[in-house]
């Protein structure tokens, strides 16, 4: 089951295809916990993804990010990386409370 986060369906959606464009772009994002947690499901489908590296697998990427050169360092940089590890692409570390909410803001990193 996924979380709502507070957003209708098609904002939810939109929103992490952002989050995850930006973590495969940046390798490196701060973010709410909940979000992470989305956030880590759906990059470590996109590196598996990138690990098949077929013309199926680029053509279902495009259609999940939004950048063509973020789809483009996945599959060149990013997946060949991970041609060992079976999972675990992501890393989250907790760094303390927001000032001005009190939410959970966690690192996310690739390993």
């Amino acid at each position: 089951m996924y979380r709502k986060l507070g957003f209708r369906g098609d904002h939810r959606r939109m929103m992490l295809r952002n989050i995850v464009t930006s973590l495969l772009r940046e390798e490196r994002i701060e973010t709410t916990e909940q979000r992470a947690k989305e956030l880590k499901r759906l990059a470590d489908k996109m590196i598996s993804l990138g690990k098949r590296g077929d013309l199926h697998a680029r053509r279902q990427a495009l259609a999940f990010l939004l950048d063509e050169s973020v789809v483009k360092k996945l599959f060149d940089e990013i997946a060949p990386k991970y041609t060992e590890r079976s999972g675990g692409y992501t890393r989250v570390l907790k760094l303390g409370n927001r000032r001005g909410d009190g939410a959970s803001i966690v690192l996310v990193e690739l390993v």
